[in-house]
């Protein structure tokens, strides 16, 4: 006896748990996945220097990170998957006395990760005001006649000034901003349909109420496949804006400073490692911006993994919906990734009027 009740109190760590005994302790996967990251962030800075190809050999080790964290998320998406509400671990010390403390820890880590972007933001409103606006500095030089053509000036170039030149320029960061703010309400929309009580949902859409389970799964899918739809539609806009640019009927490019095609940040040559930046309202004058287009880089491009990460939460998450995994008792858990999901949309709502427009 004694031997199964060890068995049934300590399931395997590589599948499902059996929740009625309480929370598992002995997952691997949150160590597997620490791993993972360390291995692929480590390789990655190798990878690339000054936006040349460095080390091609680090690539194996970004690969290999990238599968040590994709065995971790398996193993952790097949505990998870067995979790049908049954156990919600309490806070019994102050101040979380009685509350979920997987909220308490969502909402600490996101606590850490108002940390990172306001050290983002804190680094560029710092390099924006300490360093000279290019364009302050072009009209101070020819009108005093003292530009040089040729030589290099260092000042800083916002992003906004070359993507807020025309609408079709804006037109992506536009759309994505909109995108995140509709997905916000998908995600409550998903987490509303899950805690409705069979009755409930039974009266509302005149459902009968033994087929009430099955139809409540699939709209619950449905809005997290509507809101992954939404971020997939905000990183494949960033694409496009960063590296692809898109084309104009010829009768819009008067709009577009007579162009008949969008070109991209890459190709207008706002790069990290752009030091004879040329933007079209500069004649003969040429800048290193450096330092302004790594704030800007490298804050929406952390903006976008985190993005990237919510897409591969919302992968999972649609899955256990569509198998009818999310119901009443255990909805909270669409709650949780929702207050990330909030975050992340909040974030870019203070990014787009910061690097876009000003």
């Amino acid at each position: 006896m004694s031997g199964d009740y060890d068995h049934d109190h300590h399931p395997s760590p590589w599948g499902p748990h059996d929740w009625s005994h309480g929370a598992p302790h002995n997952s691997f996967a949150p160590l597997i996945m620490c791993v993972g990251f360390g291995v692929f962030l480590y390789s990655f800075a190798n990878v690339f220097v000054m936006g040349d190809l460095a080390n091609l050999g680090a690539m194996a080790g970004v690969m290999l990170g990238l599968i040590i964290i994709t065995m971790g998320l398996i193993i952790w998406w097949r505990q998870d998957m067995s979790f049908d509400g049954t156990y919600e671990p309490k806070g019994v010390g102050a101040p979380f006395r009685g509350i979920d403390l997987r909220k308490v820890a969502v909402w600490i880590f996101l606590m850490s990760e108002m940390m990172v972007f306001t050290s983002l933001f804190s680094t560029y409103i710092r390099y924006r005001l300490g360093i000279q606006n290019c364009g302050d500095l072009y009209e101070e030089l020819t009108s005093s006649g003292t530009l040089v053509s040729g030589e290099t000036y260092t000042c800083f170039e916002p992003a906004g000034h070359l993507i807020s030149s025309s609408w079709f320029h804006l037109a992506p960061g536009a759309i994505n901003t909109f995108a995140l703010i509709i997905s916000s309400f998908t995600i409550v929309l998903a987490l509303k349909t899950a805690k409705m009580s069979d009755k409930k949902y039974s009266e509302k859409f005149g459902i009968d109420i033994k087929d009430v389970q099955l139809a409540r799964s699939r709209r619950v899918g449905m809005f997290l496949a509507a809101t992954l739809f939404l971020a997939t539609l905000f990183l494949t806009l960033k694409m496009v804006e960063w590296f692809i640019g898109f084309p104009l009927p010829e009768f819009l490019a008067q709009f577009n400073h007579g162009h008949s095609e969008i070109a991209s940040l890459y190709a207008e040559g706002y790069t990290i490692h752009a030091d004879h930046y040329h933007h079209h309202d500069y004649h003969d004058f040429q800048a290193d911006i450096r330092v302004s287009a790594s704030t800007f880089f490298v804050t929406t491009g952390t903006h976008g993994v985190h993005v990237f990460g919510g897409m591969v939460g919302l992968s999972y998450m649609t899955i256990k919906a569509l198998r009818g995994g999310y119901q009443p008792d255990n909805a909270v858990s669409i709650e949780y990734f929702g207050l990330y999901w909030h975050f992340v949309d909040l974030v870019w709502v203070l990014v787009f009027p910061f690097f876009y427009l000003f």
